[in-house]
């Protein structure tokens, strides 16, 4: 996640907005510059698509607002529990095959990670309130095919996508939340990184995951490297005891940078926490078993 190129944006960029930038929102005339500084997608073809640790299915399904959608959907036959995946600000689905395998192989779930728009085979513009809406897209989708609640599907966000699951969670509920190396809030990164410069004034982006977090009372489980060189360890901190749910655990991962991939002991710690919020889930013959709710959602596979 390259946040830290938002905070060294050029002084003559910045002086001549210090009165009122942020208070013009998408008017802003630093929005078309902070969007593609924030979000970093890998459209189609770029990637790796065929990928070998496993055999996703190809999923497009439509947001709220009629913006197309492609994600990766790995089921198991007997999960322990079913999982949203949120990624981070840059790339696409197709650099999560590894993450995807281990999370249905080892941990045994049924999971589905998604593109943003703008994203991968995603269609659209990246926007704040589009990514909420996509992630809301997704787990309509994802409960339709699984046959269960949206609530009962466990939320999982890294970095930017873990603002993602942050909302979602927070306003709709979860049956789990799992965050790794998240901020508590855009701004918040940014004024650490560069401290001599006003942008927590300038940002018009928030992701403000630490007010938010506080409307979640579910089980949570959080992870930051003590090394995080993007995202302060101290800010992963302060996000998880703002968490309104006592129901939760945090996971010092020892040196861990930023995008470092999660260590042994996370690992241990996740699938105790996923035995913990497991429901029993039926055994479900293949394709989408509601098709009435998949309708609603504009949802397909193929």
């Amino acid at each position: 996640m390259q946040l830290r190129r938002l905070i060294v944006l050029p002084v003559f960029v910045i002086t001549p907005c210090l009165t009122g930038c942020s208070f013009m929102g998408p008017l802003s005339p630093l929005r078309p510059l902070e969007r593609s500084i924030v979000f970093q997608p890998a459209r189609f073809p770029v990637g790796e698509w065929e990928p070998g640790s496993i055999a996703p299915e190809d999923v497009q399904f439509t947001a709220k607002d009629g913006v197309r959608l492609h994600g990766w959907y790995v089921p198991h036959p007997n999960p322990t529990a079913v999982a949203l995946v949120c990624h981070g600000n840059g790339g696409n689905v197709s650099l999560l095959a590894e993450t995807l395998s281990i999370l249905n192989q080892r941990h045994n779930l049924s999971v589905f990670a998604f593109d943003y728009r703008g994203f991968g085979r995603s269609e659209g513009k990246p926007s704040e309130q589009g990514l909420y809406q996509d992630a809301r897209a997704a787990r309509a989708w994802l409960a339709a095919r699984e046959n269960i609640a949206e609530t009962d599907i466990v939320l999982m966000g890294q970095s930017l996508g873990g603002a993602v699951a942050v909302d979602l969670a927070a306003k709709d509920g979860a049956r789990a939340l799992v965050l790794a190396s998240t901020f508590t809030s855009l701004p918040e990164v940014a004024s650490n990184l560069m401290p001599v410069l006003p942008v927590r004034f300038l940002m018009t982006y928030q992701f403000d995951s630490v007010s938010k977090i506080r409307d979640y009372h579910g089980p949570l489980l959080v992870s930051h490297g003590s090394a995080d060189e993007l995202v302060p360890f101290e800010l992963g901190r302060k996000l998880f005891n703002a968490a309104g749910t006592d129901n939760k655990q945090f996971v010092e991962v020892a040196g861990g940078r930023h995008n470092d991939p999660q260590p042994e002991a996370y690992r241990q710690a996740l699938e105790q926490f996923l035995i913990k919020v497991s429901t029993v889930i039926d055994e479900r013959p293949a394709g989408i078993r509601n098709p009435e709710l998949a309708d609603r959602t504009g949802q397909q596979s193929r």
